[in-house]
């Protein structure tokens, strides 16, 4: 065979090899097209990229998470987050690191600019960062509180669309089922919860459960209503309504107020919060700016008199801080609950000797006293024990006298630095030393610290005295002339006056212990001050118990005692004595009742306490709850007039408690040291003048 067909097979052999290839090629793309674009599809809505912002936000949790300061917060936040996502833990983190991440990014530049405002202010730039502390927690409160409101907005929606659903499948589970689908709304959970416990084989006690961790009362109403509904059926009304999408309605009007008044509560305290803080940032430089433009308040501000005032000021900022944020709160969600038994408090007065020493201070337990702190104490919701409130009564005043102890003797130390490293100078009534004439004042100022540090602790010492002693042995004055002598010497006699004085007194120990006691009174007077807060809550809440009187009176095989289970199971305020009334109502209902009447004090729910009472013994209960029924129009109106009032009160007291720490920065700490240290200088120059002449 020769080499020409030799090469010819050959080509023809590796032709046909490749042309099997590309066949096989071309068949196994057409048999697989259709599956590797499904799986392409399925991979496109499930790949991350590495620098997407979720998997950065989980990535930052676990590092937040690792950081001990951050961890305490994103325990806090994420307990409250827990509470809207229920189970949803992706979500959870995510929003969790967002908000920690937001907090984070206005932090940082704030800590910046404290650092450098406060250059040389040690105590200043120390309050601002605890100052720093509380305002961390505004930031992330009012991040959570946005998300409530996010919620109860997507709530409206829900319900409308449950509204419709329902007219197409006339069962509550299904039309709940049907628009929960959207898992990209946080009320689309709740919905698959209460779906799964209506289906559940024991919807009564997973219904409980829920309504302990349910994100507000609306949702718990919702849940209750939509349990009855399924329970026992639904009602057509007189007019050819559901009794259910009515109930329905009567919980969206109720949500559209609160969302009303929580955006006017946001727009009134928007900016309080921001002006009551920002005098301790404008402290610093209003000082420097008075002292480089007036030379003489330099005593002032520098000295013992200006610590004094700022100390106050930064206490009177704190306090109004902490006040305003206690009035803006619109009720959302709540902090998370502290087991009486399982706080510091407690584990601190199981000591012996703290127990003996706190057991003398409260009081005993069928004395008047005792009996009118647990009342307060039920009046203004504190949760914890008689012991663990006269703990922290103790705590702080023990912290305010050992305070106010280190206070004095810093402002004690404060004057004596001041007498040290003040310029020696007669001062110009308006503007400042140059920085040759300071020079020469400093070196004055070194010249008499030596003398000073000589003669200091004689009290006895005269202005002769000194003169003859300056003349004698300082090298500084040795060619002064004997009026210089004599100005040094009346001088330094000034200085060693203030230097001699400057110790802890008796009566600074007793001033210690007069703010220690309003450190031990504060605690009652906080309870006094949350107690009236929950006074101006009280007509909203007693509406919103007309509001479920009204979904539960036309429900079949209600009666008196399931209305006070819903009213204990919504109720904030009145929530002791409905609950006392719960307890007691087999033993006898009237009785219970009539015994809940007295505890309230309240007109409005003194007269749903007498419709009870009729409807136990006399009526039915759509007859005794008919007016309600009537006239709820006339109820909505003054509902919304009553939360217009509200709003009106606390904003009001909202803004007298902003401005304060504002006027007290101009009055206090400008205006008055000002004019007041303005006058001495005059006179003191008016009399120097007239001297020589």
């Amino acid at each position: 065979m020769s080499n020409q067909t030799l090469f010819l097979i050959m080509g023809i052999a590796g032709g046909a090899f490749c042309a099997i290839i590309i066949a096989y090629l071309i068949i196994q793309k057409t048999l697989d097209k259709g599956d590797r674009k499904r799986i392409k599809q399925l991979r496109e809505g499930t790949s991350q990229k590495n620098y997407s912002a979720d998997v950065i936000y989980q990535k930052l949790y676990n590092t937040y998470n690792s950081i001990p300061f951050l961890k305490r917060y994103l325990k806090k936040i994420r307990k409250k987050l827990e509470i809207i996502h229920m189970q949803d833990e992706y979500k959870t983190r995510k929003q969790t690191s967002q908000i920690i991440t937001k907090a984070i990014i206005i932090i940082v530049p704030l800590t910046l600019i404290i650092f450098a405002l406060t250059k040389g202010d040690a105590l200043l730039r120390v309050t601002l960062l605890l100052m720093e502390v509380f305002l961390i927690e505004t930031i992330m409160t009012g991040m959570i509180d946005k998300l409530d409101t996010k919620l109860l907005k997507q709530q409206i929606d829900f319900f409308a669309e449950i509204r419709h659903a329902y007219h197409e499948y006339n069962m509550v589970e299904e039309a709940i089922y049907e628009v929960s689908q959207n898992d990209e709304l946080e009320v689309s959970v709740q919905g698959q919860k209460i779906y799964e416990i209506l289906i559940s084989d024991d919807p009564e006690s997973e219904l409980e459960k829920y309504y302990d961790v349910s994100p507000n009362s609306y949702l718990k109403e919702f849940a209750g209503v939509s349990y009855l509904t399924r329970e026992f059926g639904d009602r057509t009304l007189d007019n050819g309504s559901s009794l259910y999408l009515k109930n329905l309605n009567n919980i969206t009007q109720e949500m559209q107020m609160e969302i009303l008044k929580r955006d006017k509560l946001d727009y009134v305290f928007q900016s309080l919060s921001i002006i009551a803080i920002a005098p301790v940032l404008l402290m610093q430089p209003l000082k420097n700016w008075c002292i480089n433009n007036f030379s003489f308040t330099k005593q002032f501000y520098d000295g013992k008199l200006g610590l004094f005032v700022q100390i106050g000021l930064l206490i009177l900022t704190f306090v109004c801080y902490i006040l305003i944020r206690k009035i803006k709160d619109t009720g959302s969600i709540k902090a998370e609950y502290k087991d009486p038994n399982k706080v510091w408090q407690v584990r601190l007065y199981k000591n012996p000797l703290v127990k003996k020493v706190v057991d003398l201070f409260i009081p005993k337990t069928n004395s008047k006293n005792y009996r009118v702190l647990t009342k307060l104490m039920k009046e203004a919701a504190y949760k914890q024990k008689m012991q663990t409130f006269y703990i922290n009564k103790m705590v702080i005043c023990i912290i305010t006298v050992i305070a106010t102890m280190f206070l004095f003797s810093f402002a004690h130390k404060t004057a004596v630095d001041y007498v040290y490293t003040e310029p020696t100078s007669d001062y110009n009534l308006l503007g400042s030393m140059s920085e040759k004439q300071e020079q020469e004042a400093m070196e004055v100022t070194a010249a008499q610290n030596i003398i000073l540090e000589e003669l200091k602790g004689n009290k006895k010492i005269t202005v002769a005295e000194i003169e003859e002693y300056i003349a004698k042995n300082s090298e500084f004055y040795k060619d002064a002339t004997e009026a210089e002598l004599t100005t040094a010497a009346e001088k330094i006699h000034s200085k060693l006056s203030i230097i001699n004085k400057e110790g802890f007194k008796w009566f600074e120990l007793l001033l210690s212990f007069i703010f220690g006691y309003v450190g031990y009174c504060a605690p009652v007077w906080i309870l006094m001050f949350q107690k009236t807060l929950r006074k101006l809550e009280m007509e909203n809440e007693v509406m919103e118990y007309q509001t479920i009187i009204l979904m539960l009176m036309k429900i079949e095989r209600v009666n008196v005692e399931m209305i006070l289970e819903w009213l204990e199971r919504y109720s904030n305020i009145f929530r002791e004595p409905i609950t006392r009334c719960v307890n007691n109502y087999e033993a006898g209902a009237w009785e219970a009742l009539e015994q809940l009447k007295e505890d309230i004090a309240f007109p409005q729910l003194e007269r749903i306490v007498e419709s009870m009472q009729s409807a136990v013994e006399k009526i039915p209960i759509s007859e005794a709850f008919d007016e309600l029924d009537n006239e709820r129009e006339y109820y909505q109106a003054k509902r919304e007039e009553s939360n217009q009032r509200l709003i009106s009160r606390k904003g009001m007291i909202g803004k007298v408690l902003g401005f304060a720490p504002m006027v007290g920065l101009f009055v206090g700490y400008l205006i008055v040291p000002l004019v007041a240290i303005g006058l001495t200088s005059m006179t003191e120059s008016f009399n120097a003048l007239q001297t020589n002449l």
